[in-house]
């Protein structure tokens, strides 16, 4: 049986369930990853980082939860494939994808070089159509779940990280476009948009030379950082019987930032 009992004040239960994390390793995925097996899922984890997915996994363990770490780059269709088909070989089965995995970078746009355009693209984008694009048979035959970690950056215009505000941006459409092509499929398609977080993209965050650090400030929010936990039982609800009602949303989680 799951441990958590519930969030938002309704059950979440994802006994049985198997779930698929990307960016496993730290930060958020690695807050949802551990979400998902208190609420009772057993999951395959993907990052690059190695060690950082076997200490999500042991933690797991020690829930009494399975766990499976998959090293693989989502920048590269046929690791997404790789991984979503580890993922059906490993449990027999996929309930849910939770595309979490994200890269950021600021730049002043006029010097941003091709490749750093290309890498954001690849991981924030074309990475969660890939693995989806692999996963929905499976999720087909399961009433599965899809939830993709857009941002804040998706609606309010963010100076110096544009191709990360292009990147959110188009997994929203991504989101509500498929959500509209499966309307009438056993699978549910939804995006979360956090806020700012204590992350290790965000630790790792450098202003360029020369940037107005007060453009800056007006999408930092003025409530400041949403928790990791709370974003992480946004994603899990969503994926659990208690998210039914959600197809084609994109709930936003970030204190204000997108109201006015």
């Amino acid at each position: 049986m799951p441990t958590e009992g519930t969030d938002f004040g309704i059950p979440i239960d994802l006994a049985g369930r198997i779930g698929l994390v990307t960016g496993a390793a730290s930060g958020l995925g690695r807050a949802t990853a551990l979400c998902l097996a208190r609420a009772g899922a057993d999951l395959a984890l993907v990052d690059l980082d190695g060690e950082g997915l076997a200490a999500t996994a042991r933690e797991m363990e020690g829930m009494g939860r399975t766990a499976r770490p998959l090293v693989f780059d989502i920048a590269d269709p046929r690791q997404c494939e790789a991984a979503v088909a580890e993922t059906v070989a490993a449990f027999g089965a996929l309930d849910a994808l939770c595309n979490v995995a994200g890269i950021m970078a600021f730049h002043h746009s006029h010097e941003m070089c091709v490749e750093d355009w290309q890498r954001i693209l690849d991981v924030n984008l074309s990475g969660p159509f890939h693995l989806i694009r692999a996963a929905i048979p499976h999720l087909l035959a399961r009433d599965g779940a899809v939830v993709n970690v857009a941002s804040s950056a998706a609606f309010v215009g963010e100076a110096y990280a544009a191709a990360y505000c292009a990147s959110k941006a188009g997994l929203v459409q991504l989101t509500r476009a498929l959500a509209m092509e499966y309307v009438h499929a056993p699978i549910r398609i939804n995006a979360v948009a956090p806020g700012g977080m204590v992350t290790n993209i965000a630790r790792s965050l450098r202003i360029p030379e020369g940037a107005d650090r007060e453009l800056i400030r007006r999408y930092s929010g003025l409530r400041g950082q949403v928790e990791v936990e709370e974003v992480a039982r946004l994603i899990a609800l969503l994926c659990s019987d208690a998210g039914r009602g959600f197809h084609g949303a994109c709930l936003n989680i970030d204190k204000g930032i997108t109201a006015g």
